[in-house]
């Protein structure tokens, strides 16, 4: 019997594109591309969502793969992503309504740094229906850590058998299945195939 649902956020709750920010203050194509590579593919942007390196020294970080020219670019894009490049999917509205009715408890599994817990609350869709949020950073664990899924279990009290992860990475699914949590990878967005996969849990029960 399922009893629990948890989302990441990125792709699934929140729209997250890194490019955003980059179109935004960065006029040519190149430089876009140059200071989008070394913030948003970087591994300081890896160790931010697990809490292992301050803001400002991941950025500075950043800026040395970069000609001076383009640093109060690059800063200027890391100080203001979070309100550029993720926006609420209202699409999944609906389906966080459903099955809060259907009385299941909802929480949130997500690699996120530290500037998330500052701003979720005007992202989410529904924030107020989560019964609980783990983010990366907070616990310096990252998904598809097996740490991470067992952290979750542990801060809510809730068991992996009686809990289903919905994930845009079946990497991350696939680590959430090898602690006993079933989940959907939401890789292609398709609402509607998610919610009919939400609908058909535990009717064989």
């Amino acid at each position: 019997m399922i009893k629990n649902i948890v989302f990441d956020m990125g792709n699934v709750l929140v729209a997250y594109d890194g490019r955003k920010v980059c179109k935004h203050y960065i006029k040519d194509k190149k430089d876009r591309k140059r200071v989008f590579t070394a913030i948003f593919q970087s591994p300081e942007w890896v160790y931010l969502d697990m809490g292992m390196i301050p803001e400002e020294q991941a950025v500075d970080q950043m800026c040395a793969r970069l000609p001076k020219r383009l640093h109060e670019a690059a800063r200027l894009c890391m100080r203001d992503w979070h309100l550029y490049n993720m926006k609420p999917i209202k699409a999944m509205i609906p389906v966080i309504q459903d099955l809060k009715a259907r009385g299941f408890k909802l929480y949130i599994c997500s690699n996120a740094s530290l500037r998330l817990p500052m701003c979720y609350q005007e992202l989410l869709p529904e924030v107020d229906s989560f019964d609980g949020i783990l983010f990366s950073a907070e616990e310096k664990l990252l998904k598809p850590q097996k740490e991470i899924y067992e952290r979750l279990f542990e801060k809510f009290n809730i068991k992996p058998e009686e809990s289903y992860f919905i994930d845009d990475l079946q990497l991350n699914i696939d680590g959430a299945a090898a602690c006993g949590m079933k989940g959907y990878c939401f890789a292609d967005g398709n609402v509607e195939k998610l919610q009919k996969a939400l609908e058909s849990l535990n009717k064989d029960s």
